[in-house]
């Protein structure tokens, strides 16, 4: 029995006094169903004032239906199949905040299971479960005695429930109360008293819909009364916005939304600093939580919820204005209850991080991935402020309950969580505390750009309301990506056959653009696409993945195509030769993927009398090609990268450029642009030459023939062990300037980093496919080598000279290469993590950060594990590196490249399949005076900077999604894999590991696991979860197993049996251990 009187279930009351948590089991009875459809307080409140007027009758359990008798019998620990340990009102985000308008809970189940993270717990209409995996629901508080006291209350109020849930089935759907719910004459709160509700049935949906809002508005324990509360069913406006949303006029509908402000005000409010404008990122784990940067540095700015998002998609430009102070958010200070979460996409420049991790999260992430600070949700949480209706339900409920409550005082029978304080729940005012106790929160007002796509993948289904009008016009589609809304479509844009054979289509695919989002609709409005075929299958996810990211996979345009030359085959011209340093004798080969077809650089190395070396590195001369303001040049700077999947590459230009004129093939005459150096045979640079030239590559390395080379620097090669070589160059004299390109390689690398660089390498997955079917057949962990570090240095040495020769010969039009450094805020709170563990990591530069990474940890198996996991933490803070104009940003110390630590960078070396590359030649072209000035004004070059910027983060991120696709399907096809990990986070009934021999990162739930119970404790930042497995035998002892970050598990990876989706499992520690 708990502090209200609450009678708690033995087994779980037992548990507590092993300080052990049980696992959740799922929910199954009617009254679970019932309350998880409307898990609100306006429903809370409303059963507690009808069983307050209802003729009460002593036996629990006479009215019940036999299911939900069948629930209340035994000693189960799981009451109702609700989890009784420990239920939190912040935690209700999978029963209340997983279906606000227009997101979640009208999706299929297919889509539901796609989500790799979560596991909600909700109902549908029918009152079927659908699970997804997230933590095992959280109780405690008022509201949770309403739900645990299912002896009494079920009993009780089982007669109203059946009656309240065919009034929510008469009152229609979502979609119907879209439609005719505000046509409805509005009728005020207080003018009928609760018991009455149930004359009409609209008006118990009306209060569902509009009422619930003033409730739900106060119930986040970090939220003061009034302030906003994001997430739960449609949208909730903020308390200030409330009044003037919550009068309908006649004959229109009520706003959900607010309007956006006009251009004028916006501009005016941010240049007097009213108004903030960045980038959105919205949580892929919590959708209903979105971030976008704070000017300052500090702790990004909270924007909670649907409605404070105000119809705005992840990635778009916003335009924000910040909520009183009493509605911030409030930062326990101790650390003792937060979660640091990662959204999927790291921000870890290429030039310091060759490889990235594929996350397993739910599909759709382009966004910055700083740290996400939350408060977590465990019974500490009641003196934190429980929220707005616990204090309004309290006195009712103790009421309610006070004779069970007696009784389980007789039995013995003792709560599981109490609160510290027995006075009551304190709310906890933001004014009163300090600033860095607080996250300031804001709303959306005006979009400055739209990023998004607004193109999304999904499933399509009937509306649930048969009688409705909008049934006869529309179907719903439901994104895989939770992030963007529902959609209404019209019928006319699918299948004929669809509205008779709906379940056919129940595993199909579809593409759909959103066209409107009204302020008066939770739903977006959007046209089909079209239709991509069974979910799960590797081509209609790969056009799902490419279209939702903007991907442009379509056929190069005939004018563009026309802007190539026409007379094949083509040869270089006298003239153009005459122009060009000819190097065509000279020993030049190209090192790449041994499945590379685009080789736009290649070097060259040979020792001079003086003992010195003359080194090149030649760059493919698209600029030739590509002129200036051509349909081509139009349609290349559009794409501005090339896109890179597991089974394909989606190219920038056409394929007879990229694979053939421009490629530096073997043994074929080609056009170059080249960066000459004399150096010592320690790297220091004597002299230094940039031209066009004509190469004539003599033979195309891979990686693996460099490094065969490197590691046997004495080993005789025969051709047999080589691709074919030019008949003018010897196998031995390639391999002695693979030998001393890699002995200066390393000198230039060495005293980079005592410079202070810093280089990030996280573990990247690769894939062997299957030659006619194109499935994966094996996966391995890319290995970075001594011949990609070769490759490497002389490609940053090339971008770094190229960037000091064009700004000092157009300071006002050089497209160069920003790396801004990392979050002062996030990096504030790695440092006090890394304190806390006692590892000593200085932070102070790039360079300090690279030594501790690499110079603290030994070379066990167990510490380089460590460093996997700190790798991957110290990515986190690293913001992006961009491309800008020098001419628009004034400060020339914002030029800097954090992880290089260099002044002045630029990307020179891949103009096949970046467009960057072709304006940086144009640029260093006529800054020798080989062309005409560049037409681009710096306005023009900036806005194509931007445009570059966002296309490399997509192409990041469907390079990312590309490999969580085909490993989902390897896991599907080859598992169960086993593996080791490494621990990288802890909750209170989760972890996440690095699963160490795929490089992918996963959360393991305590509630999927044979446990007796677990425990969760936290001291400062360092969390410690103990696990209690259940024994094998009978006769065994119960087995303990310690989760704290770092920890050495081993998981098994298991298909979840629906499309690409896969869990990690604990592997069982054995008794003997």
């Amino acid at each position: 029995m708990d502090q209200l009187g609450n009678v708690r279930n033995t087994a779980t009351a037992q548990g507590a006094k092993e300080g052990l948590n049980k696992p959740a089991a799922p929910q199954k009875n009617a009254y679970t169903r019932l309350v998880q459809k409307h898990h609100s307080g306006r429903f809370r409140a409303y059963l507690n004032q009808i069983s307050q007027t209802m003729q009460l009758e002593d036996d629990p359990s006479s009215d019940l239906d036999p299911p939900l008798r069948r629930g209340l019998e035994g000693g189960n620990p799981v009451r109702n199949g609700l989890n009784v340990h420990s239920y939190s009102l912040d935690r209700t985000s999978h029963l209340e905040q997983s279906m606000p308008g227009g997101f979640e809970d009208d999706k299929p189940q297919i889509t539901q299971n796609r989500c790799p993270h979560e596991r909600n717990a909700f109902v549908s209409l029918e009152g079927d479960s659908e699970v997804e995996d997230d933590y095992c629901v959280h109780q405690h508080g008022a509201a949770s005695d309403l739900l645990n006291m299912s002896d009494d209350l079920s009993g009780r109020v089982s007669n109203s429930l059946r009656h309240c849930a065919a009034l929510l089935k008469s009152s229609g759907s979502d979609e119907k109360d879209e439609e005719d719910m505000w046509r409805k004459k509005h009728k005020k709160r207080g003018r009928y008293p609760a018991s009455k509700d149930t004359a009409a049935g609209h008006l118990l949906t009306e209060q569902f819909g509009e009422d619930v809002l003033a409730i739900n508005a106060r119930r986040n324990s970090h939220l003061s009364p009034g302030q906003v509360q994001g997430g739960t069913y449609a949208a909730v406006p903020t308390s200030g916005d409330r009044k003037n949303l919550n009068k309908p006029a006649r004959g229109r509908k009520k706003s959900v939304f607010e309007t956006y402000m006009s251009k004028e005000d916006v501009s005016a409010g941010l240049k007097r600093g009213e108004l903030i404008q960045g980038p959105l990122r919205i949580n892929p784990k919590k959708y209903h939580e979105a971030f976008i940067p704070s000017p300052d540095g500090t702790r990004d700015i909270f924007i909670d919820g649907v409605v404070a998002r105000n119809r705005a998609l992840n990635s778009d430009i916003v335009v924000v204005k910040l909520l009183p102070k009493e509605q911030w958010k409030v930062i326990k200070p101790d650390g003792c209850d937060k979660e640091t979460e990662a959204t999927h996409e790291s921000n870890v420049p290429e030039d310091m991080l060759g490889t990235c991790i594929p996350q397993e999260a739910a599909k759709g992430d382009a966004g910055s991935p700083d740290v996400i600070i939350e408060a977590q949700f465990d019974d500490n949480d009641a003196e934190h402020g429980q929220d707005h209706l616990q204090n309004m339900l309290t006195d009712d409920i103790k009421k309610l309950f006070l004779d069970s409550g007696e009784k389980a005082k007789a039995a013995g029978i003792s709560s599981v969580h109490r609160t510290k304080q027995d006075d009551g729940p304190k709310v906890i005012d933001p004014r009163l505390l300090p600033d860095k106790c607080l996250q300031r929160t804001a709303k959306v007002v005006y979009i400055l750009e739209k990023k998004h796509s607004r193109a999304a993948t999904g499933f399509i289904k009937l509306l649930a309301d048969k009688n409705s009008e909008l049934f006869k016009r529309c179907a719903m589609f439901s994104p895989v990506d939770h992030r963007v809304p529902r959609i209404y479509v019209s019928l006319a844009d699918c299948p004929p056959d669809f509205v008779t054979r709906p379940e056919d289509y129940s595993n199909i695919l579809f593409i759909c653009r959103i066209v409107d989002w009204k302020e008066d609709s939770n739903f977006a409005t959007g046209r089909l696409a079209k239709s991509l075929g069974q979910a799960g299958e590797i081509e209609p996810e790969t056009e799902g993945i490419l279209m939702e990211y903007g991907v442009d996979f379509s056929d190069f345009p005939s004018e563009a195509l026309e802007c190539l030359p026409q007379n094949l085959p083509w040869v270089i011209s006298p003239g153009e030769l005459a122009k060009r340093r000819d190097l065509r004798k000279e020993c030049i080969f190209t090192i790449d993927p041994s499945t590379a077809k685009d080789l736009d650089d290649a070097l060259s190395c040979k020792q001079l009398p003086d003992g010195n070396f003359e080194v090149g590195v030649h760059i493919a001369d698209v600029s030739y090609f590509v002129l200036e303001e051509t349909a081509l040049d139009k349609v290349a700077s559009e794409r501005a990268t090339s896109v890179y999947l597991v089974q394909k590459v989606v190219p920038m230009l056409p394929k007879l450029l990229c694979e053939e004129l421009c490629s530096l093939n073997p043994m074929q005459d080609r056009l170059t642009f080249s960066v000459i150096w004399k150096l010592t045979p320690e790297g220091k640079i004597l002299d230094e030459w940039f031209g066009r030239t004509v190469i004539c590559s003599c033979t195309k390395l891979s990686y693996d023939h460099a490094q065969s080379m490197i590691e046997s620097p004495e080993k005789v090669f025969s051709p047999e062990e080589l691709p074919p070589v030019s008949i003018q160059h010897s196998i031995a004299e390639i391999q002695q300037a693979v030998l001393n390109l890699h002995r200066i390689a390393q000198h230039l690398r060495k005293q980079r980093f005592i410079d202070g660089a810093l280089r990030l390498d996280q573990l990247k997955l690769s894939f062997t496919l299957d030659q006619e079917s194109g499935m994966p057949q094996g996966c391995y962990i890319y290995q970075y080598r001594d011949s990609n570090k070769l490759v490497e240095e002389f490609m940053l040495l090339a971008n770094m000279a190229v960037a000091h020769q064009i700004y000092r010969s157009f300071p006002d039009q050089a497209l160069l290469r920003r790396h801004p450094p990392p979050q002062t805020k996030l990096l504030n709170d790695l440092m006090e993590f890394c304190n806390q563990v006692g590892l000593n990591i200085d932070f102070s530069s790039a360079g300090t950060l690279h030594k501790s990474l690499n110079e603290t940890f030994g070379a066990d198996k167990y510490s380089e594990a460590r460093k996997e996991v700190l790798t991957n933490m110290f990515s986190r803070p690293m913001q992006m590196a961009l491309y800008f104009c020098t001419g628009v940003l004034e400060d020339e110390t914002l030029f800097r490249h954090y992880a290089l630590n260099v002044p002045f960078y630029t990307h020179f070396t891949s103009p096949i399949r970046r467009y960057a590359d072709i304006i940086v030649h144009r640029l260093l072209s006529a800054s020798l005076g080989a062309s005409p000035p560049i037409k681009m004004e710096k306005e023009a070059i900036q806005r194509q900077a931007d445009h570059s910027n966002d296309r490399k983060m997509a192409s990041k991120r469907v390079q990312e999604l590309s490999a969580d696709l085909f490993f989902s399907i390897f896991v599907r096809e080859c598992g169960p894999l086993e593996s080791e990990a490494m621990v990288m986070g802890v909750l209170n009934e989760a972890f996440d590991v690095l699963v160490l021999k795929f490089g992918v990162q996963k959360r393991i739930y305590c509630n999927a696991l044979p446990l007796m119970g677990f425990h969760f404790r936290k001291e400062g930042r360092k969390p410690e979860l103990t696990l209690l497995w259940e024994p094998e035998e009978p006769e065994q002892e119960s087995v303990p197993q310690v989760i704290t970050i770092f920890t050495l598990v081993e998981v098994v990876l298991r298909s979840d049996g629906v499309p690409l989706k896969y869990s990690a499992l604990l592997k069982r520690r054995s008794s003997e251990k």
